[in-house]
């Protein structure tokens, strides 16, 4: 788990030579930060009189966020587990006709396995972008500029994701499968920004100057 080494380590192994981790994993990674940050504006304002109407509200979203965080932090290492299978397919012997039929399928369904976990990243961060948009309308005011970053970094996590389902997509030769999760990536993609944009129309509004 990534939690268990340091953010010194996670990052020297990123920016060494091995492929993986990479930018699946940092995508998950950016998830992760907009969850906490989610989180952190949900616990800024518990406890305040003045946003006493949305405590439990808040405790709603906290709870949300924190599971949210929780399994984008799985997904860090999980991006990087399934980039492995597909190199170890790759790596299987090919001298035979029934060697060849076995990698084959071996590396399909590893190449499909890793467009699927960039995949689920998006899809949790439109449901973080959600917790995002509620926190920046309701949580306190002072936290505004956090509830921004928060939904620049799923926004982020949900583009850079994207780029991962893609990459793998373009290795596979089986057109339903792509065909499918092709529009589904536009479709998650097109809901990032429009509700990015909606959360930034909000802190506009918070953070304009009496």
């Amino acid at each position: 788990m990534p939690e268990k080494r340091s953010m010194q380590a996670f990052l020297d192994e990123l920016a060494s030579a091995s492929p993986a981790p990479g930018g699946g994993s940092v995508a998950a990674l950016a998830g992760a930060l907009g969850a906490a940050l989610t989180a952190m504006v949900c616990r800024l304002t518990l406890g305040k009189k003045k946003y006493v109407e949305v405590e439990e509200e808040m405790k709603r979203i906290l709870e949300q966020a924190e599971v949210l965080r929780a399994r984008f932090t799985e997904l860090i290492d999980k991006d990087a587990a399934a980039f492995g299978k597909v190199m170890e397919a790759f790596s299987l012997p090919k001298e035979t006709q029934p060697q060849k039929a076995l990698r084959a399928a071996a590396i399909t369904e590893a190449t499909k396995e890793a467009s699927l976990v960039p995949l689920e990243v998006m899809k949790h961060c439109i449901d973080a972008l959600a917790l995002a948009q509620q926190v920046a309308s309701q949580g306190n005011s002072s936290a505004a500029s956090d509830a921004g970053v928060s939904a620049l970094m799923l926004h982020a996590a949900c583009t850079g994701a994207a780029l991962n389902v893609r990459i793998n997509l373009n290795g596979l030769d089986d057109p339903e499968f792509v065909g499918w999760k092709t529009d589904e990536v536009e479709s998650i993609q097109n809901t990032s920004t429009m509700m990015l944009e909606e959360i930034q129309s909000v802190l506009e509004t918070k953070l304009a100057r009496p």
